[in-house]
């Protein structure tokens, strides 16, 4: 149905709406929509709406189906999906490309109808989450979805996200978990508009993605004999692995991609590499001698990948060729944090290699291999992104930074005009505690980080106007040291997730942040996650006063 056959019918209901702030807080969404404003009266879906698209294309069914998918689990009967031919005076949601940018949408609701406006299949998909966030909570519930009726509030809204990359981390290597729930950790992230997957799939303490060509990284890499009880108190005995086969990360690629989250892999150079070398003892730099073994220890092993050989950087090449096929996204994650470069020190290849190239020291060597490996990702049309470290012998112009330890790494990116995500522990690592009374919390690795604390994150703290266009975006951390369970995992995501999301979509200047106002919005979401099934915690106020 085109566009243009439509405008006249829709003509008088719509309302223009200005790219300035929310105008009613009485609608409460996660992220904040870029403007709202809530009008009298509702909308009413019962079975006989009916859900109208301008093009019946596999990308639009698609998004028509989750809101079938939601329907039929809570109210029992699916909407019937109509293109071209008349078109209904009433009772229907419409979704309609209407040129706008990615990801952008616009939602006006009123008695009569609901008309959705988008750019491209993500911003229709966003509008559904935004549209999922106007229901009442109470029919996503068995329980209670009787109670209820299927109202949508009448209301306009305008949105579109200030950062193109909102991201999601999480380490599968500390701790491993299945299929099923990656899926379900992703439908978290889509309902919260992050569109960025970091998945953190090799360690020291285990390798965890399939590589064909070097099958003994997951028949012995992925494995280690046991695991570190408390914060290394003890070993408990029990041997431990898992990995993903090339089948399941093709099966949660395409997931994730159908929910318009990009999948950013992580594969550990040099550092982190005891799931290599204990497979492979010839990438060390004592080979065979290194007694090579996946670490049983939270924390860095001193072992690492030797720069001095070529055989290594080979190996290197041959896994990211095969991580390039499986992940179709333009970035590769490298790593480069945390490389303790003792071993190159005394290892006569280092250290010929460091001569051979006219290097200062071993920060150079390390930046020597990161060069080296971009260059390979480039060739196959890939960029790079690494931790922090990777600054510190030099970078080219076209790497991509993750500042994690504080925002000092974004910032010095940006100032050399690197692009930057901005991923501060201090804000965003959300294994950390997030309440001082830890009576009945589960462990964590350590530090404090609130609610609010996340809330107050300022990406472009310390930058100029034009260094602040370096900043992609911004990322939660989840590392899995004491992190087991599924059930733990998104408790320690939620809300803080909700925090990260909002600054990553909307990025409120912090003269303008409300945290009390957003913390109201978090416990409203937080019904929502309930009857989701997804767990959460409940310290909305802590470090509000501080």
């Amino acid at each position: 149905m085109r566009r243009i056959a439509i405008i006249s019918v829709f003509l008088a209901l719509l309302v223009s709406c200005a790219e300035t702030k929310v105008q009613d807080n009485s609608i409460s969404v996660i992220p904040e929509p870029m403007y709202c404003r809530a009008d009298e009266g509702v909308f009413v879906i019962d079975k006989d709406t009916k859900i109208v698209v301008d093009e019946l294309s596999e990308e639009m069914q698609r998004i028509a189906g989750f809101l079938n998918e939601k329907l039929s689990k809570a109210a029992g009967f699916e909407l019937e999906i109509v293109k071209d031919g008349p078109m209904p005076r009433e009772n229907f949601i419409a979704f309609m490309n209407a040129g706008l940018q990615s990801e952008s949408y616009e939602i006006n609701v009123v008695p009569q109808h609901i008309l959705v406006d988008y750019g491209d299949g993500a911003g229709a998909f966003y509008a559904l989450q935004t549209l999922f966030q106007l229901l009442p909570v109470e029919i996503f519930s068995q329980e209670l979805q009787k109670r209820v009726d299927w109202t949508v509030p009448c209301c306009n809204i305008d949105d579109k996200p200030r950062f193109k990359y909102r991201g999601m981390h999480l380490d599968v290597c500390l701790h491993y978990f299945d299929l099923e729930f990656l899926k379900k950790d992703i439908d978290i992230m889509a309902a919260h508009k992050v569109n960025r997957f970091h998945w953190h799939l090799t360690e020291d303490q285990g390798w965890r993605i399939e590589i064909k060509k070097y099958p003994l990284l997951t028949k012995i890499g992925s494995l280690r004999e046991q695991t570190t009880t408390g914060h290394n108190e003890g070993l408990d005995g029990i041997p431990y692995g898992g990995f993903y086969s090339q089948k399941d990360i093709k099966e949660i690629v395409k997931y994730a991609a159908e929910r318009f989250i990009t999948i950013i892999p992580e594969i550990e150079i040099p550092g982190h590499s005891l799931g290599a070398l204990c497979a492979y003892p010839w990438l060390g730099c004592r080979g065979e001698e290194g007694n090579y073994k996946t670490w049983s220890y939270w924390g860095v092993s001193p072992q690492i990948a030797c720069a001095g050989k070529e055989s290594t950087f080979k190996f290197w090449e041959d896994v990211l060729g095969e991580v390039i096929e499986l992940f179709p996204g333009e970035y590769i994650h490298i790593g480069g944090d945390e490389a303790p470069r003792d071993e190159w020190k005394v290892c006569p290849l280092c250290q010929q290699r460091i001569k051979d190239n006219g290097l200062k020291n071993e920060a150079e060597l390390q930046s020597y291999v990161t060069h080296r490996i971009e260059e390979y990702l480039n060739k196959h049309g890939r960029k790079l992104i690494g931790w922090d470290e990777i600054l510190e012998g030099g970078v080219s112009q076209s790497a991509t930074i993750m500042s994690w330890r504080g925002a000092s790494g974004g910032i010095k990116a940006a100032q050399k005009g690197n692009y930057a995500i901005m991923t501060p522990n201090d804000f965003c690592y959300l294994d950390y505690f997030q309440t001082k009374d830890r009576k009945d919390e589960p462990d964590a690795i350590g530090g404090y980080v609130p609610l609010a604390k996340s809330y107050s994150l300022n990406p472009y703290d310390k930058l100029t106007p034009e260094q602040q266009k370096y900043i992609l975006g911004v990322q939660g951390n989840l590392w899995c040291e004491y992190i087991p369970t599924p059930m733990q995992l998104q408790y320690m995501a939620l809300p803080r997730l909700g925090a990260l999301a909002e600054i990553g979509w909307s990025n409120p200047a912090p003269e303008k942040k409300d945290t009390n106002e957003f913390i109201e919005r978090a416990k409203h979401l937080s019904r929502y996650y309930a009857v989701f099934g997804w767990n959460f915690a409940k310290h909305f106020y802590d470090g509000v006063e501080e």
